[in-house]
């Protein structure tokens, strides 16, 4: 039973930066989903996918982890980059 942590990303639709602080704790998928012979519908009998446990920290998901002993690897934020343009830019 492994672990992903890693920082909510702003939306990319929308300009707001809420929850953009909070960090997750995911469950890496133990197993493949298969498509349900009746329905169709992707689905697999891991339940762990559903889980997603929301820290205010990136120390306080790790200690989680440790005190639980879920093994665990921390996806680093991306580096935020902002394109500076003026509007004049556009007609040229």
């Amino acid at each position: 039973m492994s672990a992903r942590i890693y920082q909510i990303q702003k939306n990319a639709l929308q300009s707001g930066k809420a929850l953009t602080h909070k960090w997750v704790l995911e469950y890496v998928p133990a197993e493949a989903k298969q498509p349900d012979p009746l329905t169709g519908w992707a689905g697999s009998g891991d339940t762990k996918q559903q889980i997603k446990l929301h820290f205010p920290t990136e120390e306080a998901a790790r200690a989680y982890a440790d005190r639980e002993g879920i093994a665990y690897s921390v996806i680093p934020t991306a580096p935020k980059t902002l394109k500076i343009q003026a509007y004049a830019d556009n007609f040229r």
